[in-house]
């Protein structure tokens, strides 16, 4: 896909308006809208069908099947490239269950669209992450150096704050999670921002200093995820916010279904996998 890039000085950069929130799900791209069947199982006692993204969340589900196996469940995990369908195969009881998406996303999905899906609890976080582009050393950011972030507004908000925690640039006090480039007070270093949609963050890296990158675009771009410079931490404003959710139709948050897959998302071995497995590129928030 050829991106367009738009390189402005931080001072004058006038971040783009609008919820964004379809492009940060799973804080990452809204994907292209091709599906798996969903599965007729639904209805099925010991079956457990579960629309996720592939990864990493059906790849965790994967992980979990054991888990499940032991309380006496089949675990189906319906694979979705979109951030639409898995919501609508939800209401419409194609699914059980989707594993993708954050709270804001739901709760926009919602409002939209008239449904009632509810979050029945949170699994992991995708924290951002600042890679080193042609330069490597954060405490020491060259004069006008370039500095590649997603263009959304949520995405390149969270950006923002990670390079705060840096020291790189200082944001109006308390601007939180609604941070645009015109709320820089600080710029030290006279940086400028390179906006580049979510999912080509990594390919520009070649082009700038550093990049602020998606951990779930950092993954599938094969980085060294334990090579960032800096990332979120899971006590982070972001975390808190952006923890991606099992989503399930209202009146279904204490079914025994509900409950067996929460608990295996939230045992030792769901823990395990996901530290093992992404290195700090998926966090588990449980």
């Amino acid at each position: 896909m050829s991106i367009k890039q738009h390189i402005k000085p931080l001072a004058g950069i006038v971040a783009a308006a609008g919820l964004a929130l379809a492009l940060t799900a799973c804080g990452g791209n809204s994907g292209a809208a091709t599906t798996a069947a969903a599965s007729s199982s639904v209805a099925s006692d010991n079956v457990i069908t579960v629309g996720a993204s592939p990864s990493p969340h059906a790849e965790i589900l994967e992980a979990i099947k054991p888990e499940l196996e032991a309380r006496g469940y089949e675990l189906k995990v319906v694979e979705y490239s979109d951030y639409v369908q898995p919501n609508v195969a939800l209401s419409e009881g194609d699914l059980d269950a989707n594993y993708f998406q954050h709270l804001p996303y739901l709760e926009n999905y919602n409002t939209e669209n008239g449904t009632d899906l509810v979050d029945a609890g949170a699994i992991h976080f995708e924290p951002m992450g600042l890679y080193a582009g042609k330069s490597s050393d954060i405490t020491n950011v060259p004069n006008g150096a370039k500095i590649a972030v997603p263009s959304d507004a949520t995405n390149e908000a969270r950006a923002l704050l990670l390079l705060q925690d840096q020291g790189v640039i200082k944001l109006t006090d308390g601007v939180g999670l609604e941070a645009t480039a015109n709320d820089i007070v600080e710029n030290p270093h006279n940086v400028e921002l390179v906006e580049v949609e979510a999912a080509a963050v990594p390919r520009s890296l070649q082009d700038v200093d550093f990049g602020v990158i998606n951990g779930n675009y950092a993954l599938s771009a094969g980085l060294d995820t334990s090579a960032t410079l800096a990332s979120e931490g899971a006590d982070s404003e972001a975390a808190q916010t952006y923890a991606n959710i099992i989503a399930v139709r209202s009146g279904d948050e204490n079914s025994e279904k509900t409950q067996a897959l929460l608990k295996a998302l939230t045992s030792d071995t769901a823990r395990k996998f996901i530290e093992d497995t992404y290195k700090g590129s998926v966090i588990p928030v449980f």
